[in-house]
């Protein structure tokens, strides 16, 4: 048997690690990595390593899908053979050599050749154990009768190293030697080493200029106001999608960057609601309201589950207690009266914290559960509890239950949790459903011991705390910004941080320490007391720092009032978001620079601009932009970008919709060919029409410039050179969704 764990590798830098797997040959890690792409790759790689206390961590095998063969497995689940890691399948990077051909006169009159090599640089080598190697080449000339090889300088600390050597061979014969296909010691015979279940969703975006958007953008942000809101073309974007999720991240982003999230989602609820017969199923379907208030709440309230729900469930999960209470899964020697007490122990803690957060709950969350709230009882006037229900079926079914169960989707912990703790998390989030579900005076479980368990909550004091919370976050009065009470944890982390001062030996070196960033400050620890701070309020700005200052990679630089702290993080996706974390923390900050120095201030010169003074001006425009008072970072261009995107692929069933808003004009209503309609909304045949038109013209008016870039990007990319891509637009590769199985 084995301890297993899984890496994620772009190329060979570990960017993600699971949790390790003990005693199994068959592991299950069911965990999901989210992350931007920062730079350019080859291959996405994952390494299946057997744990080791003692030695070096064995790599059992591998999987690597080339870049340009991710799309063929996207948001497919599929088992992927492992292949044996050897130094031939590690090989990456690029090397520019040049070559000569001379012809010589000796001094007996005699003509021969002479090849001469002239080895310039190589790019992109791969790292060793996330840190650079110290590279060196070497030239062979294999020939009949003898193998002549020379040797370049070591170059310390860099993946992208500068020879410039020059190396002369004298050439005598012409002949090419034939080699082995395959090393011949080598068995035909693969060894099975096993296969690995993943699931990948990768897409790449072609991003124009915003001005190209403008026609879409302006039309996908009049939605709220459309009437009827199925006649919008957000409500039609989400008609057309197969999978609504693709529609709903893209479209929720756009609208909470432009600041219309709230009448949309108020605008698809209250459609919602004239469908909705029974009370007891109020919001309880997957519309594409109940989905876009779910993807909201889980982008803006964010900060607010961490400052809620990190503390107790780190207490959970960090130092869990035995709280099994099905007596079928009771263990020999478990105690059902001890369990039953920890688990009303974790319960009433969970519980009593969401329902004192109410201060932290984000204005935007608020604003909307004040219009469901009144939605709700305008359409069940006879019902005095529906206005509460239409809240707590999102706030605790859809929100704080899942993220109790789920810690791990939500960034609240690291990895899934055993499955002892993901058990007692799920009892506690039934719990939790139950309690907040509004008028629930009896259990509605299925199971009986957990009908004997939740009659110790059967008090009216857990009602009253329930109705006061839903009061509270469904009211627009006034409130402090999330977090403002108590500062939110944000980031942690180990990274390596340049020494402040001067060791003996008068060199500064980088040590290792544990970082924390909060709403308020900026630390680092050696044991558990900080032994540095920074401010919030006092960063100025926070930006990459080049390779060549330290000859180390993935660093970036905290500017503030004193000298800048050099970062180094262990990774380049740790440390786009490292950086990501800090200027989206600090944007607002009055005093924030505009230009800083990519590099460092060493041996008395900075080494960017060659200034003598320590004191000089940045050289370079700050990348952070100008401050804004969002929270939330957001790039709309991109976002409409993946809306056009989605349109163009579901032309076909925009054009089907066009064909049965025509139909059902003709005929005033569904008498011929329903099949041809019946799985649209279309209450206003004619303002449907309309906007069906609008999008079409504007998708075709939007595929020149896109048709365009694809054939300048297939006629220019080539094996082996660098690819031209035209200024106006900026490729992104978007996050990577990984799911292990």
């Amino acid at each position: 048997m084995r301890d297993c764990f899984c890496t994620i590798n772009l190329d060979q830098e570990e960017v993600f690690r699971t949790q390790v797997v003990e005693k199994s040959l068959s592991p299950f890690f069911g965990e999901e990595f989210y992350f931007e792409i920062p730079r350019t790759f080859q291959c996405l790689s994952f390494y299946i390593y057997d744990k080791s206390v003692l030695q070096r961590d064995l790599r059992i095998g591998k999987v690597a899908i080339k870049k340009e063969d991710l799309r063929k497995y996207t948001s497919k689940e599929e088992w992927f053979l492992l292949q044996p890691v050897d130094s031939n399948s590690e090989v990456q990077g690029r090397v520019h050599l040049e070559l000569k051909l001379n012809e010589l006169i000796t001094d007996n009159g005699s003509v021969c050749q002479q090849l001469v090599v002239q080895i310039k640089e190589c790019h992109g080598l791969p790292l060793v154990n996330g840190q650079n190697c110290d590279p060196y080449a070497t030239v062979s000339l294999m020939g009949p009768s003898r193998n002549d090889q020379k040797k370049t300088k070591v170059k310390k600390k860099t993946s992208n190293p500068q020879f410039n050597e020059t190396f002369y061979f004298e050439v005598t014969y012409f002949w090419y030697l034939l080699q082995p296909r395959e090393n011949g010691n080598k068995s035909s015979k693969t060894e099975d080493l096993g296969s690995l279940r993943l699931n990948v969703c990768y897409t790449e975006d072609c991003v124009l200029p915003s001005e190209y958007y403008a026609s879409l953008r302006n039309l996908l942000l009049k939605s709220p106001d459309v009437q009827p809101i199925s006649a919008s073309a957000a409500y039609i974007l989400g008609e057309v999608c197969r999978d609504k999720y693709d529609a709903i991240l893209p479209l929720v982003r756009l609208l909470l960057h432009h600041q219309k999230i709230v009448p949309f989602v108020t605008a698809v609820a209250e459609l919602d609601l004239k469908d909705t017969q029974e009370v007891n199923t109020i919001f309880r379907g997957n519309t594409l309201a109940t989905r876009c208030l779910d993807e909201m709440m889980k982008i803006v309230g964010k900060h607010y589950l961490k400052v809620t729900l990190k503390p107790v469930l780190d207490e959970i999960c960090e130092s869990p207690k035995p709280c099994e209470i099905d007596p079928i899964k009771l263990k020999e020697g478990d105690n059902v009266d001890v369990n039953k007490e920890n688990l009303h122990y974790y319960v009433d803690k969970v519980f009593n914290t969401i329902v004192q957060s109410s201060i932290s709950c984000p204005t935007l969350m608020c604003d909307v559960f004040y219009s469901l709230r009144h939605l709700a009882a305008k359409r069940f006037p006879n019902d005095p509890h529906v206005q509460y229900s239409a809240v707590s079926s999102f706030v605790f079914l859809r929100f704080f239950a899942v993220a109790v169960v789920s810690p791990h989707t939500f960034h609240l912990r690291p990895h899934h949790p055993d499955a002892q703790t993901s058990r007692t998390l799920t009892l506690i989030s039934k719990t939790i459903q139950t309690l907040g579900s509004w008028g629930s005076s009896k259990s509605n479980f299925k199971e009986t011991f957990m009908c004997e368990f939740f009659k110790t909550f059967q008090e009216e004091k857990f009602t009253e705390a329930v109705q006061k919370f839903l009061d509270e976050v469904s009211s627009t009065e006034t409130r402090e910004p999330s977090g403002m009470s108590e500062p939110v944890h944000l980031k942690e982390g180990e990274m390596y941080k340049r020494a402040q001062g001067r060791t003996r030996i008068g060199k500064k070196n980088f040590k290792k320490r544990w970082f924390c960033l909060t709403s308020r400050e900026l630390t680092y620890h050696k044991q558990q007391e900080p032994i540095y701070t920074i401010p919030i309020k006092n960063i100025l700005t926070v930006e990459k720092l080049e390779e060549s200052a330290f000859n180390k990679k993935n660093m970036f630089q905290v500017i503030h009032g004193e000298k800048p702290l050099y970062i180094q993080a262990n990774n380049c996706v740790e440390a786009s978001e490292w950086v990501e974390a800090l200027c989206r923390v600090s944007r607002c900050n009055p005093r924030r620079l505009s230009v800083y120095h990519p590099s460092a201030f060493l041996n008395g010169n900075w080494l960017c601009c060659k200034a003598t003074s320590e004191n000089t001006k940045g050289c370079t425009p700050c990348t952070a932009g100008v401050p804004a008072d969002i929270q939330i970072e957001i790039d709309g261009d991109r976002e409409t970008e993946r809306i056009y995107s989605l349109f163009a692929v579901n032309m076909p069933k925009l054009q089907k919709m066009e064909e049965a808003c025509e139909s059902i004009a003709v005929y005033q209503g569904p008498q011929k060919e329903p099949n041809d309609y019946a799985n649209f909304t279309i209450e206003d045949s004619v303002a449907t029409f309309q906007t069906l038109q609008q999008i079409i013209a504007i998708v075709e008016k939007l595929n020149e410039p896109h048709e365009k870039y694809q054939k300048k990007r297939s006629s220019s990319a080539k094996y082996g050179s660098d690819q031209e891509f035209q200024t106006y637009l900026s490729v992104l590769n978007s996050p990577t969704w990984i799911m292990f199985f």
